[in-house]
């Protein structure tokens, strides 16, 4: 079996966002054993899974990706839509647009600390939207 369906996230702000109960309330009975892939279809944001219990975390990702990736770097060219341009599209490619996690016996098979983090790279990136597919 194969479920899919395209959902789009309301718009949030830039930084990284906890989505795990979101992206559970969006899915079909889960199998026994499966796949869930999730793809978000966008070249500014991205998708990945850390700590899902001390809300720091997720600052201390902004403020290091913003050191590693910073905006005004004069090598940037592509810098049209404003200076968190280039950097979201850099930080896209580093944290990346797509994730798997495994289903067993019905439910996301992720650690006890671990969870599903949207990525904002735009100071107003808009709405999102997001590719679930499960598999069995």
């Amino acid at each position: 079996m194969i479920w899919q369906k395209e959902i789009n996230l309301p718009r949030l702000a830039r930084g990284y966002h906890l989505i795990t109960s979101y992206i559970e309330e969006q899915l079909p009975a889960l199998p026994e054993l499966g796949l869930l892939h999730i793809l978000v279809k966008h070249t500014s944001a991205g998708i990945t899974i850390n700590e899902n219990a001390d809300p720091t975390v997720r600052s201390d990702f902004e403020n290091f990706m913003n050191k590693m990736i910073p905006e005004d770097d004069p090598v940037y060219i592509h810098t049209y839509e404003g200076s968190d341009d280039m950097p979201a599209h850099l930080k896209s490619s580093v944290i990346g647009t797509e994730i798997t996690v495994p289903v067993t016996h019905g439910k996301l098979n992720l650690g006890t600390w671990q969870g599903i983090y949207f990525c904002e790279f735009r100071n107003y990136g808009g709405t999102r939207c997001l590719v679930l597919t499960v598999y069995s």
